[in-house]
């Protein structure tokens, strides 16, 4: 067995859009060092259906931004010693053309979701525990075009703060880490992708944006970024709370 295969041994923690990229290798890193039990939760039921790790799983397919699903999900959140905030969606659009609902719509997810989750985990938690909320560079650095998703990761970071502060009295933990670029299918939703995706092909893509953008010249695999979600939900970080992890290979510099 190697170094720190058992750290989350006994350890039952809640993933939220846990079906595809950061989500999924997450609950795969979790299950891989030893999580007894994970909660599921995904939107597309048919590929959070689809998970088949090695440890006790809750597949629980709903919307993160209804309150009504939190409410009927309760109990199987009892007895949880961490979370990881992770559902979101991405889009595009310059503030003057961008309409309100698109805006809603990523504010939705991204922003309330993401209050009920930290809300719903809180609740649950008994003392102690950790929780990670994915954040985004998009919430530090400012880009032309970005602005609803760039506001809801900024509230974010913030949101994670003011919780830590609220819950060190109970010993629970809680961190954001900011991605920049993360090789996902989260990039599917942007129009500009999709175009350089049917013109070149995806890796191409990915490799010509990470150029462009970041100083390191890549992006992060989800995998990279569910090791270092793993860290801070971890004893390793015992101390670390109200921190957001700047993981993005140079972008904000």
């Amino acid at each position: 067995m190697r170094d720190g295969m058992s750290r989350f041994a006994n350890r039952h923690i809640l993933v939220t859009g846990a079906a595809s990229g950061i989500g999924l290798a997450t609950a795969q890193h979790l299950a891989a060092e030893g999580a007894r039990r994970l909660v599921l939760i995904d939107r597309d039921a048919a590929a959070l259906a689809a998970i088949d790790l090695p440890c006790t799983l809750d597949l629980l397919p709903g919307d993160v931004a209804d309150e009504a699903f939190w409410d009927t999900s309760a109990p199987y959140l009892a007895g949880i010693d961490g979370a990881v905030v992770n559902a979101g969606v991405a889009g595009a659009g310059v503030i003057a053309d961008l309409d309100f609902a698109e805006w809603r719509r990523i504010l939705s997810v991204n922003l309330d979701g993401a209050f009920l989750t930290l809300r719903a985990a809180l609740r649950a938690m008994a003392d102690g525990g950790a929780i990670v909320a994915t954040a985004s560079a998009a919430g530090i650095k400012a880009e032309a075009g970005v602005a609803a998703y760039g506001a809801s990761k900024a509230a974010l970071i913030h949101l994670v703060k003011v919780a830590a502060k609220e819950a060190a009295a109970r010993r629970i933990r809680v961190n954001a880490i900011a991605p920049a670029g993360v090789e996902t299918p989260v990039w599917d939703a942007i129009p500009m992708f999709a175009n350089r995706v049917a013109a070149i092909g995806r890796d191409a893509a990915f490799a010509e944006m990470a150029a462009m953008a970041t100083p390191l010249g890549r992006y992060a695999k989800a995998e990279e970024i569910a090791a270092q979600i793993g860290f801070l939900l971890s004893d390793a970080a015992a101390l670390v709370t109200g921190s957001c992890l700047l993981s993005d290979g140079g972008y904000t510099l």
